[in-house]
């Protein structure tokens, strides 16, 4: 187990948007950013003078000799995991912006190199940390809420196709997916982390409108272990941009509309007849805090000072990475995909298009 640390030092690797995020939610959380990491020193220099950053590093390794204790990775999605396994080689824990790796081999790879450094691994997922969505599992816990039903989890966003241009962007290789991979899959994560294991999946996906190698759109039915069902969009055609969660239990119904995070406004909840004083439960008073990575951060700075367990491990975050797995396989497959199923050997296991190549743009012979 990692040792208590009073104030944590971290490093910022890779000093684009998202990295802007990172520094903002760990300054809030109390940790020191000692070291911006980036391979354009031009970028890690304007970044540090942005945030009060006294050093910068072209490597990780140059970066770990400022006596680092964490890691955020900001990079794109191909380098995570090589990065994360770097870095915890170098005795750093890691904080891995989605999605944490490009496979379920890459997953189960940071799993064990966690373990036998010592060091840990938090995955940014962070809609599980706001109070709405925390107050949600406390009612559920408690069994008020009744058993779940059916709902839907829906990221219906809008990228056009300059978005898709930039050279990195919508490739297999690079990001490990479209709108599935890179866009819902914290939406999903949420519904995942509410109503717990899925069990199998049946999928459709496509390139409806952008010239991509990924898909633009899928469509998944999910059922849960406990026999509830629920669709799940993933979408970045979508005009009217919103992310929406759904959740039908016997008692109530939970509703959730925001776009790239909430508050506790953004929470609907309607008790079913008869049962109006859940209502009373669920406007409990108790203080806001909004999703985002402050919430993540805060919980994740507070366990390194106390040297406790990160939040969403690899392990954690698996189940999350595993239905995105199978979303692909389902739809590139024509099956349904239970959990569990794509193991080693599988061609869903090590990529997400099953090296199958689906949706491939023709060569252009103009």
């Amino acid at each position: 187990m990692t040792p208590p640390l009073p104030r944590p030092r971290a490093g910022i690797v890779g000093t684009g948007g998202i990295a802007n995020a990172h520094a903002e939610a760990l300054l809030a959380a109390g940790a020191e950013l000692a070291v911006a990491v980036d391979i354009d020193s031009g970028r890690a220099a304007a970044f540090a003078e942005k945030w009060g950053i006294n050093a910068t590093a072209p490597t990780l390794a140059d970066a770990a000799a400022a006596g680092l204790d964490l890691v955020a990775i900001c990079t794109p999605p191909s380098s995570h995991a090589p990065l994360a396994l770097e870095a915890l080689a170098l005795g750093l824990n890691v904080v891995l912006e989605k999605p944490p790796a490009l496979s379920l081999l890459q997953m189960q790879e940071l799993e064990a190199a966690a373990r036998a450094s010592g060091r840990q691994v938090s995955c940014i997922f962070q809609h599980r940390f706001g109070s709405g969505a925390r107050k949600l599992a406390a009612l559920q816990e408690s069994g008020a809420l009744g058993s779940p039903l059916t709902g839907y989890c829906n990221t219906l966003w809008f990228r056009d196709q300059d978005y898709f241009d930039v050279p990195w962007r919508g490739k297999w290789d690079v990001e490990g997916g479209g709108p599935t991979m890179g866009h819902g899959i914290h939406q999903f994560d949420l519904l995942l982390h509410l109503w717990g294991p899925w069990q199998e999946v049946t999928a459709f996906a496509g390139r409806l409108a952008r010239r991509t190698e990924t898909e633009d759109v899928s469509t998944a039915i999910v059922r849960f272990e406990s026999g509830a069902l629920s669709t799940v969009i993933n979408s970045v055609i979508s005009p009217r941009e919103t992310s929406q969660l759904r959740l039908d239990y016997e008692n109530a119904t939970v509703e959730l509309e925001h776009l790239y995070g909430y508050d506790d406004a953004h929470w609907r909840f309607t008790p079913a007849p008869g049962k109006e004083h859940l209502a009373a439960a669920w406007a409990d008073g108790q203080p806001v805090t909004p999703s985002g990575h402050a919430a993540q951060y805060a919980h994740i700075v507070a366990a390194l000072s106390a040297g406790t367990p990160l939040p969403v491990p690899p392990a954690d975050a698996y189940r999350t990475m595993e239905l995105a797995a199978a979303i692909y396989a389902s739809a590139i497959g024509g099956s349904t995909v239970r959990r569990g199923e794509i193991t080693d050997g599988n061609p869903f296991f090590d990529r997400a298009d099953g090296n199958l190549e689906p949706w491939k743009l023709e060569k252009s012979t103009a």
